[in-house]
């Protein structure tokens, strides 16, 4: 497995090189008149990825707060009518020859 997921890895490197080396035009971003920067088409790309990458990155960790939090509420309902139901059990019936009978 680890050779596989090497050669994935490696192939994945290979992209990113040869597509940073045919993209290294020069474009110019601006912002009104704030901001100007001159940078290669390739970067562009990649820090719109990364972008990407990092809002996806807080989405996933709202949803995971997001379900523990459901996770909690369920197992607190569990608990409860665990409880309801230790408290509605019928006791024992216990016969005189001391058998004891539910």
């Amino acid at each position: 497995m680890k050779v596989i997921y090497t050669i994935i890895v490696a192939i994945f490197v290979m992209f990113v090189i040869t597509f940073s080396l045919e993209n290294t035009i020069p474009i110019r971003l601006r912002y009104y008149e704030f901001f100007e920067r001159w940078l290669p088409t390739y970067m562009l790309i990649f820090f719109a990825f990364l972008a990407g990458v990092i809002f996806t990155g807080f989405m996933g960790i709202v949803e995971r707060f997001r379900l523990t939090r459901t996770i909690n509420r369920l197992n607190k309902t569990i608990r409860d009518l665990r409880r309801e139901m230790k408290v509605n059990e019928n006791p024992p019936y216990i016969e005189e020859g001391g058998k004891t009978i539910r």
